[in-house]
């Protein structure tokens, strides 16, 4: 292809390009090409750029099973109370946990004190741990014994398992193994995908063969088209990556037949845990934030705040005089961002301005995201076209994307300040300042900024409670992905 725009040349994707400075249109997702669309307008659609810097995935399918977490679980919570005295016991836990401890397998129960080696007295802080050898053959929950329970005689091979109260947490620990043992059971790690459908879309232009001819009067005329239509196809692209519906269905095509049409989920829809917030925001909030965030199962390298504007507004009016440990800075990032970055002794939090977010109805709301946990899905190699328009004086030029963006792990957090419905499933957490107890208890798991003499004694600052059946219980449960 002549690298050179002649006057009077039909309007290629390759023309627009070099009239844009390089922008080869033909081949946006090639990593070389990627960096130059990232800095594109880059301010105007951070959702799309992390997406083209996000791994890619190539896929043979628009139809895609999106694993979100790949590591299994590391903890089982028991629905009843066990019965003591016993020297082996079934222990209820939450269904489809019952499998997950395999035969051998050692677990320490969080919250029960174990005994001394002689079985004799209680050894405070030191946990209860137990050894499954088995499962009820009724309802598939584990049989365990206790390595460091109560025994009537230190000479008593087996000691006795104390009571376990319901809502306890069980460690999945390391198994362990007879003299002679080769054999065991494999681990049972049956994640639960979800389906993500890949976009089909498309940008055309219709460039005439007199505008063409024009290029000599108007030398950038050509460039300004180019930099327009990139500039709304990552705009509009931007929001559906943002809030659009996950889809697929079928349309009649002139000569064609019937094809299908898939719509991709938006990020927004992809978050497993919703922070739900009203009020002002404090120092003590964004620390409980960023320890939410990175203390969990899945601790990402980074934290990334996309905001909208009153967000952003409301988090930077926000007094640190009483917190010289925490230090505010502008920096640039490693995307090539300024970013507002806010470093506390559990990780730094980047916050950037989304201003999608105030298009769709945002503004009061962001998404705590990792960076490096995004994965961008291919289908098809990057199109692009250029044909004569039957029956006119003009050329139709274009590129054509499959593509999807999804959530990787269980970090993310989206931060909901519209006072929207939280989405059915997902672990809706409110932040809670008050000594008060929350008036409405709906299901929502508050995370205690300061103590909570309302809800219990034991409600310090710093732990997650939930109202259960008809009492105020701490959580401390895992995200459910189902």
């Amino acid at each position: 292809m002549n690298s050179s725009i002649i006057p009077g040349q039909p309007a290629t994707v390759g023309a627009l390009a070099n009239a844009t400075g390089g922008l080869n249109a033909g081949n946006l997702v090639e990593p070389d090409i990627d960096q130059q669309l990232f800095s594109f307008n880059s301010d105007d659609t951070p959702l799309m750029n992390l997406m083209l810097r996000a791994k890619r995935v190539k896929v043979n399918s628009p139809e895609v099973d999106h694993f979100m977490i790949d590591e299994p679980k590391s903890t089982l919570t028991t629905t009843a109370d066990t019965k003591s005295g016993q020297t082996q016991v079934v222990v209820p836990v939450n269904p489809g946990e019952e499998n997950l401890p395999r035969q051998y397998t050692t677990l320490l129960v969080k919250g029960v004190d174990g005994y001394d080696r002689e079985g004799k007295a209680v050894t405070p802080g030191k946990s209860l741990m137990l050894f499954v050898i088995g499962h009820d053959a009724t309802t598939g929950y584990p049989i365990v014994r206790a390595v460091n329970g109560r025994k009537s005689s230190p000479e008593d091979e087996i000691s006795l398992v104390p009571v376990i109260p319901a809502g306890s947490k069980l460690v999945l620990l390391a198994n362990s193994l007879y003299e002679t043992q080769k054999e065991v059971d494999p681990d049972l790690i049956v994640p639960q995908p979800t389906r993500i459908y890949l976009q089909k879309r498309g940008m055309n232009q219709v460039v005439s063969d007199y505008f063409e001819s024009q290029r000599k009067r108007t030398p950038f005329s050509k460039a300004i088209v180019a930099e327009q239509a990139i500039a709304n196809f990552k705009v509009r692209g931007n929001r559906t990556l943002w809030a659009g519906r996950g889809g697929k269905f079928q349309i009649n095509v002139p000569n064609l037949g019937m094809q299908t049409v898939y719509s991709t989920e938006g990020l927004r829809w992809q978050f497993k845990r919703e922070l739900q917030h009203t009020g002002k925001w404090s120092v003590e909030k964004i620390i409980a934030l960023a320890k939410m965030f990175f203390t969990g199962e899945d601790v990402p390298k980074t934290a990334l705040l996309l905001a909208g504007k009153d967000l952003l507004e409301q988090i930077q009016c926000v007094d640190f005089s009483r917190h010289p440990e925490i230090s505010i800075s502008t920096k640039t990032n490693s995307l090539g961002w300024t970013v507002t970055n806010f470093h506390t002794v559990f990780g730094d939090i980047e916050i950037k301005r989304e201003p999608t977010l105030d298009r769709l109805g945002w503004s009061h709301s962001g998404a705590l995201i990792g960076e490096d946990r995004l994965v961008h899905y291919v289908y098809s190699a990057e199109a692009s076209f250029q044909d004569r328009m039957a029956g006119h004086e003009a050329t139709r030029s274009g590129i054509l994307i499959w593509d999807a963006l999804a959530l990787k792990g269980s970090c993310h957090i989206w931060i909901d300040g519209e006072g929207e419905i939280g989405t059915e499933g997902n672990e809706c957490l409110v932040l809670w300042d008050s000594p008060a107890a929350p008036a409405v208890t709906d299901g929502k798991i508050y995370y205690l900024v300061g103590d909570c003499a309302g809800i219990s004694a034991a409600a310090k600052a710093g732990s997650l409670w939930h109202y259960e059946g008809s009492a105020w219980k701490e959580y401390s449960g895992e995200l459910r992905v189902d």
